[in-house]
């Protein structure tokens, strides 16, 4: 199955040397953070071409059935929890490794490609980049939290155990609450990973300190590429 989610792609720079494949939050859809390319600050060279996918529509459980852009469905979450359904989730993980198969195709290699995510696109993000057979540049994720530890736990691969993570998440988040993204970094601490982890006075959101850091932290793994 070759079939890649329909994205928006930006290209900032000439000839990208570098690319990041950016997942958007439940309900939104790949224009969600479109408007963060030129408020990274980035030079224009290396290029860097960002990909900004679309989550299929779906029922969402959690939110009454109503269907929505969605990166799988999320049966009930409290404050605290989410219970997932792990099926959707490992299939938006094939999405995006062909996404990331095919920058290949293109001409940039696994290990400069750079997951980011916010909310639900960042669990998905987490997940895969954790998971990939092949390493990747780094993994950007946003309000968000470890979809399924167990998961995780089971496929984690060693290509990815030094895996640059830049995790963030608002202080006065009541969507994905900040325990739920403490959580995610206490369990990649505790399994060896090195995780950049940030909060912001903010709520369920992304704010330009954020963006700002972001861009900084990209131009670092890019130079050190």
């Amino acid at each position: 199955m070759n079939e890649y989610l329909p994205a928006i792609e930006i290209e900032h720079g000439s000839n990208p040397q570098f690319a990041v494949i950016w997942l958007h939050g439940l309900g939104a859809d790949g224009s969600d953070f479109v408007p963060v390319v030129p408020a990274l600050g980035l030079a224009e060279s290396p290029g860097v071409r960002f990909v900004f996918p679309h989550a299929p529509v779906m029922p969402v459980t959690c939110n009454g059935g109503w269907a929505m852009p969605a990166w799988y469905d999320i049966l009930s979450l409290t404050p605290g929890e989410r219970r997932i359904d792990e099926a959707g989730l490992l299939r938006s993980r094939a999405a995006l490794r062909r996404l990331i198969g095919r920058e290949g195709e293109r001409g940039i290699p696994a290990a400069r490609v750079f997951l980011a995510g916010f909310s639900q696109g960042g669990a998905v993000a987490y997940t895969t980049a954790l998971t990939h057979p092949q390493a990747l540049g780094g993994v950007i994720a946003l309000s968000t939290y470890l979809p399924s530890p167990g998961l995780v736990e089971r496929e984690a691969t060693e290509a990815n155990r030094g895996i640059p993570v830049f995790a963030a998440h608002g202080d006065d988040d009541d969507v994905v609450a900040p325990a739920l993204g403490r959580q995610a970094r206490d369990f990649l601490q505790a399994a060896g990973y090195a995780v950049g982890w940030r909060e912001y006075p903010m709520a369920h959101e992304v704010c330009f300190e954020e963006i700002a850091a972001i861009g900084d932290w990209l131009r670092e793994r890019f130079a050190a590429a």
